[in-house]
């Protein structure tokens, strides 16, 4: 028996610096991943006006056309350098390579949590139209789920904020 093959849609997920998910390219047919690389950025470019200090990609978007286009526009491209490891790996170069391996698990948990709690995982619709509505509007809820947390987070700390300054507590805290 031949290994297990995917079937569906196959996307490329992006998380900003705010925490919000973005897809960058999703396609039924297959397609090598490294190559939308240049086009994420690029679209990140146009919508910000700027590049990113740093992309963290899988290993198997590390090519050596990304790694130049990444030099070429000052992005500092996550994990090792082509070739054999260094012996002389500094210290503080060892604490980014990590840094950027944890922050890089962050991809993987929101397409982890898309799937198990907002319902990507369950695509059960037959239309490619109605998948790629379906998969939207996953990405989309989570994005919703993120901008409640931080605004939650907010007014919780201002009602702190008011709380210890003003001596202030709401009639029903007794």
């Amino acid at each position: 028996m031949k290994a297990p093959v995917e079937f569906g849609a196959k996307l490329d997920l992006s998380i900003d610096a705010e925490g919000y998910a973005r897809i960058e390219n999703i396609s039924f047919d297959a397609y090598n991943e490294s190559t939308c690389l240049q086009d994420a950025v690029s679209a990140y470019y146009e919508r910000t006006g700027y590049y990113p200090k740093r992309v963290l990609a899988d290993q198997i978007c590390r090519t050596r056309d990304n790694r130049a286009f990444c030099q070429k526009h000052g992005i500092r491209l996550s994990g090792p350098k082509l070739g054999r490891p260094n012996k002389t790996t500094t210290k503080t170069e060892k604490k980014i390579e990590y840094q950027d391996n944890t922050n890089r698990i962050e991809v993987e948990r929101r397409f982890s949590l898309t799937k198990r709690c907002y319902g990507m995982g369950k695509n059960m619709t037959k239309l490619e139209e109605t998948q790629l509505t379906s998969i939207a509007l996953s990405v989309f809820v989570a994005n919703i789920v993120r901008m409640q947390q931080r605004i939650l987070s907010a007014l919780f700390y201002l009602l702190g904020i008011l709380k210890f300054k003003e001596g202030w507590l709401p009639a029903y805290a007794g």
